[in-house]
């Protein structure tokens, strides 16, 4: 993709005012294409594409068969899942970059695409790092100390997020300056 074009963004839900509303609300920052459905998305979705904007519950092919045949065509794009569905521990084993519940607000959707490209240009380990504390975070959010104690899958990814932020940690401050004065130009 030519460096000097905004980055491409795919928003993906079935419900086409959502949709609309998530395209008005980034196209001053994005290229943006909207596709109604995982169908269409799958048609749509291609090597140019920078982020993907994903609803998860579609009728037809879901959201969860999209990003799947996303990753099983090695498309090299970052994949956000935006729904209504509250996460559970499935989502451990699912390769999403990043998951926002919704009603997701314009700061929030922006913050996460900003993160996702700012990630995208750093080594793989940032990008599994990314997803493996977006899990935990998730999970830690709607589970019991109990359930999570119980759950060798989420101790399995606290153990790699610490290896990671210990091989990380150079890469992370970087991450976070270039994080923060995103932030601050957009407060502007």
């Amino acid at each position: 993709m030519d460096s000097s074009a905004d980055p491409s963004v795919l928003v993906v839900d079935d419900e086409a005012d959502v949709a609309d509303v998530y395209a008005l609300r980034l196209r001053d920052n994005y290229d943006i294409e909207t596709a109604y459905g995982g169908q269409e998305a799958l048609d749509r979705v291609a090597d140019d594409v920078d982020v993907v904007l994903l609803d998860r519950r579609m009728p037809g092919v879901s959201g969860d068969e999209v990003l799947n045949e996303i990753r099983d065509r090695g498309l090299d794009c970052r994949v956000i899942m935006i729904t209504a569905v509250d996460p559970d521990f499935d989502i451990v084993e699912m390769p999403f970059d990043d998951y926002l519940n919704k009603p997701v607000e314009k700061r929030d959707l922006v913050t996460a695409i900003e993160q996702q490209l700012i990630a995208r240009r750093y080594d793989e380990r940032l990008t599994e790092y990314l997803e493996v504390t977006s899990k935990l975070g998730l999970l830690e959010a709607e589970k019991t100390e109990r359930e999570l104690a119980e759950n060798e899958d989420v101790e399995r990814l606290r153990e790699r997020a610490e290896e990671l932020e210990t091989v990380l940690d150079d890469i992370l401050d970087d991450f976070e300056d270039a994080k923060t004065a995103f932030i601050e130009v957009e407060r502007e």
